[in-house]
């Protein structure tokens, strides 16, 4: 981009109001009352919050919950909190619900359950919104060269297009390399991280549609979007710091060794974020 380009990407920036909502629940499947685990002495969410809030560009930050418990451990430390139905299927949902009411133009829903967050990945996802003002939705992924990650159906794997552009996710090991042609170093496939960003627009007719095939099929709401041909740009993070998604007892004890190890409650080195592969 050059010339104009960057100017009229500039002042979209400028004109382009984006908040983070954090969807938070206490009755989680795997590991029931996640978001009030505590790590460093706080609760798991409010980790997630804070570093947020040290993301450039954004302009609230926003805790949606239906329990209490969370809104009363988050509250007092400055956190903004939306209470929602409890009636919600999915984090999508809720995030829906507090978009009706607000005046914004793009939606990040930041995964509770990311305690090492990276503010640049926020970043990362707000400007590839900014810089492709007809991209419906951006999610991000990171490079997987652990195997059996890769063959894990708990690590969805994302298969990227030449411009950016999601193919197909899914919870088996894809691509299948059929004839060994993957180059040393290169990794075995894209593991998707379930952050996203939407035109308000497109979150609030994602959540109006039903489950679609292949979301039933894989259990991924996001196949929704690409089977009702809804694009999503996928921006690629390489940052060295451990990236945990608590899902589980022993996620949760990796997060906290990692952060006492590390003192990553500091905002620690900026990764950066790539638009494409």
């Amino acid at each position: 981009m050059s010339g104009g380009g960057e100017s009229q990407a500039s002042a979209l920036r400028t004109r382009m109001v984006t908040v983070a909502i954090i969807p938070a629940r206490h009755r989680s499947t795997r590991l029931p009352g996640k978001a009030l685990a505590e790590i460093a002495g706080r609760p798991m969410v409010w980790h997630v919050a804070e570093r947020a809030r040290r993301a450039r560009g954004i302009a609230r930050v926003i805790v949606a919950t239906d329990d209490a418990r969370i809104r009363d451990a988050v509250a007092p430390a400055g956190v903004e909190v939306a209470m929602t139905s409890p009636d919600h299927p999915s984090g999508t949902d809720r995030l829906a619900e507090v978009a009706r009411g607000l005046d914004a133009d793009v939606l990040l829903n930041v995964q509770g359950d990311l305690p090492l967050l990276d503010p640049a990945m926020v970043e990362g996802l707000a400007a590839r919104m900014a810089e492709q003002p007809a991209l419906p939705m951006a999610t991000i992924a990171v490079p997987l060269h652990d195997e059996a990650e890769w063959r894990s159906p708990h690590v969805v794997k994302v298969v990227v297009a030449a411009d950016g552009r999601a193919l197909y996710f899914s919870r088996s090991p894809l691509p299948f390399d059929r004839d060994g042609v993957r180059g040393d170093g290169e990794p075995l496939g894209w593991r998707h991280v379930g952050m996203y960003a939407y035109r308000r627009d497109v979150l609030l007719r994602l959540a109006a549609l039903p489950p679609s095939p292949l979301e039933r099929r894989e259990s991924l709401e996001q196949l929704r979007a690409l089977e009702h041909g809804i694009a999503i740009g996928v921006v690629t993070w390489h940052g060295t710091a451990p990236l945990i998604e608590v899902d589980t007892a022993d996620d949760l004890a990796r997060a906290r060794a990692a952060m006492e190890a590390d003192a990553h409650e500091a905002a620690g080195p900026r990764a950066p974020c790539a638009t494409s592969r």
